[in-house]
């Protein structure tokens, strides 16, 4: 049957899934002397056609990877959809030289992207950003010989058997064991499921008022004191501070030198003074 005659939703699983895993399941499978052909034609030529013919004839394999991770309650469509992108990426890097089939090649990519989705879909907070963790995260499950806590001698026995410390061991399974709580109470729920909202039982120290008070006070009480201690000072070390430290662009010690004729060191010495004064009155 010709690949291009086939309906559209039969070659897109999010349409009709049972459809699709059906017509991607009679597509024939390549012998090797044909895919060697296929791939050769690509590799060397950049056949579009060939590269077509060569994915279609694996995506019965990417459905029977995809279907091994439904238990982590994400849709098998999105998880095939994206193995089907890790397997493109596979047949467009795929080198007919090394002497291996294009299926051995594929599953590395194939797994990769139905990984990452897998990482960015299953909780709204990421569990697994590190190698080690991501290690974890995809083997934990099937070294648990039941459904109870790890127990340390089994805890330290993951640890040997996938390379990692067994504090990682213990941290991921209690994030695993872990579910995603929404900040807000649902709109649908009663005052007597209030309490379980974490609105109202995580505390905001920041929102203290008896603290925002006090940080106003203290605020203006300085500001006050700063007005203060420049008003004594005298007009010209008043400006000094002023273009040499509020002012957008900033004067120079010689600029200021050259408005007022005299040196730069003596510039410098009128700001040490100034802001020795301000120092002290504010401290006062």
């Amino acid at each position: 049957m010709n690949l291009s005659l086939r309906p559209v939703d039969q070659l897109v699983p999010g349409a009709n899934l049972a459809a699709y895993v059906q017509a991607v399941g009679s597509i024939p499978i390549l012998s090797p002397e044909r895919e060697r052909e296929l791939a050769e034609d690509l590799f060397y030529n950049d056949n579009v056609d060939a590269a077509r013919e060569l994915v279609m004839s694996h995506l019965r394999f990417v459905v029977h990877i995809a279907r091994s991770y439904s238990g982590y309650g994400l849709a098998e469509a999105d998880l095939i959809q994206e193995g089907n992108v890790g397997l493109m990426k596979a047949v467009k890097r795929f080198n007919p030289e090394k002497g291996v089939r294009l299926v051995s090649f594929a599953v590395h990519w194939i797994k990769a992207e139905i990984h990452e989705f897998i990482l960015r879909n299953w909780r709204i907070v990421k569990i697994a950003t590190t190698k080690a963790q991501r290690k974890l995260f995809f083997n934990l499950r099937g070294q648990k010989k039941t459904l109870a806590w790890l127990t340390a001698q089994e805890a330290q026995a993951v640890a040997d058997d996938l390379g990692v410390d067994v504090k990682e061991v213990q941290r991921m399974e209690g994030r695993l064991s872990s579910r995603d709580v929404a900040f807000d109470l649902p709109v649908d729920s009663d005052d007597d499921e209030a309490w379980q909202a974490p609105q109202y039982y995580l505390e905001d120290h920041s929102a203290d008022p008896a603290r925002s008070v006090e940080e106003s006070e203290w605020q203006e009480n300085s500001e006050a004191q700063l007005h203060n201690a420049l008003s004594d000072l005298d007009e010209r070390s008043r400006d000094i501070l002023a273009q040499r430290w509020l002012a957008e662009e900033k004067a120079t010690l010689h600029e200021l030198a050259d408005q007022y004729g005299v040196s730069a060191e003596r510039i410098r010495q009128l700001e040490a003074n100034a802001m020795k004064k301000l120092r002290a009155a504010i401290a006062a």
